[in-house]
């Protein structure tokens, strides 16, 4: 059985005392109404990692840095390496996320290094993936999401692969005013599974957390997560509010 996962990604946002405060009302509401069935797991900026993991039960609730370096260590001034992120008792990161693809210019070629420094250090790559609005229009998101798949993880071995969670972004549906059915996103999952088992094996795809990063909040939750191939979510907004984070980890 794969994993039920859903990870807050709280972007540039909150100081470190609000993050730990926030960390705290998650960790204790998670602690007593969450669902126990349910990896939940706190994407915090790096400033905050280290507080937030001293600050909650991290055997209930992960946590998880926003980004890592290209490289292990080296003159490379304002990085954090893998390594440094393990060193904090963050168990995760967010990888390949399409605002770090958008404005930092992440190529593919970087981000295989990242996910290689990431898995060499005992961490859990959440790998993003997802198509712009012209994509979508044009009708060729499946051939560009599964490019993106096959220019960077595809080059896992398959013992490796099985150590990655993936979170699908429709980026057309965030902040545009459109939106993607539930239909739409099961549609894109499950693309997404056929490939790796293609790739790999329907076994292998059977086991791999597909998550939906098109912000979901309470209310469509349920609906999304009700789809066969939707495996939780990579939460943005919602993830700010402790009540809302909790009311999608218990949309199952």
């Amino acid at each position: 059985m794969r994993k039920k996962v859903v990870a807050g990604n709280w972007k540039c946002n909150t100081s470190v005392q609000e993050g730990v405060e926030l960390a705290k009302a998650v960790n204790e509401l998670v602690a007593k109404e969450g669902a126990e069935d349910v990896v939940v797991v706190l994407g915090t900026p790096f400033t905050h990692i280290t507080s937030v993991v001293d600050a909650i039960d991290t055997n209930r609730v992960g946590v998880s840095a926003q980004n890592c370096a290209a490289e292990a260590s080296g003159a490379y001034t304002g990085e954090v390496s893998a390594a440094m992120v393990k060193s904090t008792g963050a168990g995760y990161v967010i990888l390949g996320h399409s605002e770090r693809r958008e404005y930092y210019g992440e190529t593919s070629e970087i981000l295989n290094k990242k996910v290689a420094l990431t898995l060499e250090n005992g961490l859990t790559p959440i790998y993003c993936c997802g198509e712009a609005l012209d994509i979508r229009e044009a009708g060729t998101q499946k051939a560009y999401v599964i490019n993106q798949l096959e220019e960077t993880i595809f080059n896992l071995s398959a013992e490796d692969f099985k150590k990655l969670i993936i979170a699908y972004e429709p980026i057309w549906a965030i902040g545009t005013g459109k939106t993607a059915t539930t239909a739409q996103a099961q549609e894109m999952h499950k693309d997404i599974r056929d490939a790796i088992a293609a790739k790999y094996s329907q076994e292998v795809a059977d086991e791999i957390s597909i998550l939906y990063g098109g912000s979901a909040k309470p209310s469509n939750a349920p609906e999304l997560f009700a789809n066969p191939d939707v495996d939780g979510g990579l939460i943005g907004g919602a993830s700010l509010k402790a009540e809302d984070f909790l009311g999608i980890i218990n949309a199952y």
